[in-house]
């Protein structure tokens, strides 16, 4: 170990720019054996490693399974990773490393950060592709728990409660599951073959899938909660917010997620509405985060003519990912910082024209730290647009359904849990994710889904 002297970090290879945007499949080739065993080899093996105490949500055996592959021993690597993470193959591709573990690495500043999330993600890759496999107790003939959604923290949650021997029933409202993996990150990112595998496996460990089922339509939650022992809500936060921008209704405004869910779906064959359709189009998003990207990147591979993003503060503020940014940039999208949206233009015609901005600088830090924003007098202008997609945060759904059987939610609509174990104000009832949390990431819903299972089992395995 401890090679970062003599070998330099290296990021897994990129398809060339002008074959990417040509398509949705994984721009990343990651590492072979050999690579992987490299890279992996830097390590520093530290005695207080950040990047696993500090930088991970999860709190992986980073350094334990970074050791057993840097000494080609892929059997503990899979298994130390697969032990605390329920889908390591999707956090290596989709987690902001930058800004978890890696950014804790020790190497980070001078030498580069081990490339921690491609690394995870070849380990199980590779797993996979050599037959081995996750090892799953016959499930106890008398528990049984019904996990609503099924998106990262549904799956978390369903994975760690089958590692129990707990039996899972699985409701999700949508034809195919993943939620936000299968119909919110873009395959560029996340091919849906691998949530489909990790949703395979769940099967063949037992678990039981209902799809086309809405909770509160098809069946209600109160039946959830009388037949089985515990039920577990992970449905997320998908409603996307507006911005209040003066004819933001208009038909050629979108809402972040439906946009992608749309274009995700024509891509599974499905029926497409040509309203969402770029082709030819001047394109605008609003937002800075990782959804914004997501949908800048997409509209640039559905042929739009071109693709902008604005933002109201700086390059240096954004809150995505910096890898996601330089991707965008390279592919083509334009971006306009410290610009802010005062309005939609519509032209004669009643089509979309632009959006009208005023420029803005940054002033004194508020009260959550970051600096305030402040409107450059006789500054406004206009950015030509002939769609415009609103990439502003999620807010979450209005659930009827909680109140039938005393769930508690705050004035945001968010379930209000019990922090140490994801547990509502009905006990049998757990919660976690988006819809307890807010809109965060997919690892930080991937830890609420495990720490719900593992109370959920403590309190049915204490039972019998």
């Amino acid at each position: 170990m401890q090679s970062f002297i003599n070998i330099n970090r290296s990021e897994p290879k990129k398809t060339e720019v002008k074959e990417r945007v040509k398509h949705f499949d994984e721009i990343y080739t990651l590492y072979n054996r050999s690579k992987l065993a490299q890279q992996a080899d830097r390590c520093v093996q530290c005695g207080d490693p950040f990047c696993s105490a500090n930088g991970c949500p999860l709190s992986n055996a980073i350094p334990q399974w970074l050791l057993a592959i840097a000494g080609n021993d892929l059997k503990k690597a899979f298994l130390l990773s697969n032990e605390t993470s329920p889908f390591p193959e999707i956090l290596g591709r989709v987690c902001p490393q930058a800004n978890l573990c890696e950014g804790a690495c020790t190497l980070a500043d001078g030498y580069g950060a081990i490339t921690i999330g491609s690394i995870e993600a070849t380990i199980t890759d590779l797993a996979f592709q050599q037959g081995l496999s996750i090892e799953f107790p016959p499930l106890r003939p008398n528990l049984k728990v019904a996990v609503v959604g099924s998106g990262p923290a549904s799956m978390s949650a369903a994975h760690f409660l089958l590692r129990a021997g707990i039996k899972v029933e699985m409701f999700e409202r949508a034809d195919r599951a993943g939620g936000l993996l299968t119909y919110g990150i873009p395959g560029f990112k996340l091919s849906k073959d691998i949530v489909d595998s990790r949703i395979e496996l769940l099967k063949k460990a037992g678990m039981v899938l209902h799809l086309g089922t809405t909770i509160g339509v098809d069946l209600s939650l109160k039946h959830l909660h009388d037949s089985f022992d515990a039920v577990f809500l992970g449905v997320g936060a998908t409603g996307g917010k507006r911005s209040g921008l003066t004819n933001e209704d208009h038909p050629s405004v979108f809402i972040a997620m439906e946009y992608l869910t749309h274009i995700q779906k024509k891509l599974f064959g499905m029926d497409s509405d040509p309203r969402f359709s770029v082709k030819g189009k001047k394109v605008v998003v609003i937002g800075g985060g990782d959804t914004a990207m997501d949908c800048l990147r997409t509209a640039v591979r559905e042929g739009a003519e071109s693709v902008k993003c604005l933002y109201r503060r700086d390059e240096v503020n954004m809150p995505g990912s910096p890898k996601e940014y330089i991707n965008a940039r390279e592919e083509g999208v334009g971006f306009l910082f410290n610009a802010s949206p005062r309005k939609i233009e519509l032209g004669k015609q009643g089509d979309i024209a632009g959006v009208e901005l005023v420029r803005t600088r940054l002033g004194k830090p508020g009260e959550d730290g970051r600096a305030q924003i402040e409107e450059i007098p006789r500054s406004e202008f206009c950015a030509p647009a002939d769609v415009v997609i609103l990439a502003l945060g999620f807010d979450i759904e209005s659930v009827s359904y909680l109140s039938e059987v005393g769930v508690e939610v705050n004035r945001w609509g968010q379930v209000v849990v019990d922090a140490q174990t994801g547990k509502t104000s009905n006990p049998k009832i757990y919660a976690g994710g988006d819809c307890q949390r807010g809109a965060d990431l997919v690892v930080t819903a991937a830890r609420d889904g495990r720490q719900a299972a593992l109370a959920i089992t403590l309190e049915l395995l204490g039972n019998n």
